[in-house]
């Protein structure tokens, strides 16, 4: 046990970064952009906008965070080999930890790293591509950010699947201990529902074991409504206009809506009415709202987190610290 480095639970979306330590969370857009520089100045009657972060690192110098792509060519990889440690994760990364430590203070001490990954990349075959998270992270990391330099020394990394974080996020309380009522999740047969910004996520767990006929994931996540929306945007744009909401997406959701309720039928179908609770998380549930369909026998399965953005990034600083 190590503690004297600082735990980090870490939500690694395709839509934004979320990020849980010892003094709260942050939610990073995951928009990066190369810099195109020659930007214009000075326009009188225009309001001045403020420039989004500039992250400078051996690879260049890249805009990230929201409105990123505004202010440059945008990059958007939604492989999920950008885990293993490319460019714009690279930078959303360091985007991500600047921002925090502008917030709270620099890290005085080294950084013990829980991951949370899509189901997807949780089998046997990507094996290699989860060592690669942990070589990249690992070590001292060095950039500038809107010139001035940082410094964070990464001490320990480990991974877990994104629907694990939002299960402890429900059982634990920041202590480590289990909170009143909601331990029993660990032992009856539970599920958890996350729709994030790239994929839809389902797991079945019972007596802390994952029952993988029910463990699916899909790319049915945000992304999919906006890709139904407009073809005109990057994605980044889009994702800025539905939060800031400018986005008329309205007529669009029915639609989307129906395809995560079939995701949901197909995987889990008659077997829903078992289920002692489908624990829900992520920004897309908020979306979707009642037109999420989790009845069974009459009954409303869904126990939505208290913060379901968060939910995932906070229960894996949570399963950190508790095994630290």
């Amino acid at each position: 046990m190590d503690t004297k480095m600082i735990s980090v639970g870490l939500d690694a979306g395709m839509g934004a970064i979320k990020m849980w330590s010892v003094n709260g969370g942050l939610d990073m857009l995951s928009q990066v952009a190369t810099n195109g520089g020659g930007h214009l100045d000075g326009m009188i009657g225009l309001k001045a906008a403020v420039r989004p972060l500039m992250i400078e690192t051996a690879d260049g110098e890249f805009y990230v965070g929201e409105r990123a792509h505004n202010y440059g060519r945008p990059v958007e990889n939604m492989n999920f080999d950008r885990f293993g440690g490319s460019p714009e994760m690279r930078v959303m990364m360091y985007g991500t930890w600047t921002r925090y430590m502008q917030t709270h203070g620099t890290f005085d001490a080294p950084l013990s790293i829980m991951v949370g990954l899509p189901l997807q990349t949780m089998g046997e075959s990507l094996k290699e591509s989860r060592l690669l998270i942990r070589r990249w992270l690992m070590g001292t990391h060095r950039w500038k950010a809107d010139s001035v330099e940082y410094v964070v020394e990464v001490g320990r990394v480990r991974w877990n699947s994104q629907p694990v974080g939002a299960l402890f996020d429900f059982v634990m309380d920041f202590n480590g201990n289990p909170v009143e009522g909601h331990e029993r999740a660990l032992r009856d047969e539970t599920a958890i529902l996350s729709v994030g910004f790239n994929t839809l996520e389902l797991m079945v767990v019972q007596n802390q074991t994952v029952n993988e006929r029910f463990t699916v994931g899909s790319k049915l996540g945000v992304r999919r409504l906006l890709d139904l929306v407009s073809k005109k945007y990057s994605l980044g744009e889009l994702d800025v206009m539905l939060r800031s909401g400018n986005l008329k997406y309205k007529d669009k959701l029915p639609i989307w809506a129906s395809e995560v309720n079939g995701a949901i039928e197909d995987a889990w179908g008659e077997n829903l009415s078992r289920f002692a609770a489908v624990l829900v998380v992520g920004g897309g549930a908020l979306l979707l709202g009642p037109q999420l369909n989790l009845v069974a026998d009459g009954i409303n399965k869904a126990v939505l987190s208290d913060n379901p953005v968060q939910s995932i990034a906070r229960g894996l600083y949570k399963l950190d610290m508790k095994n630290k």
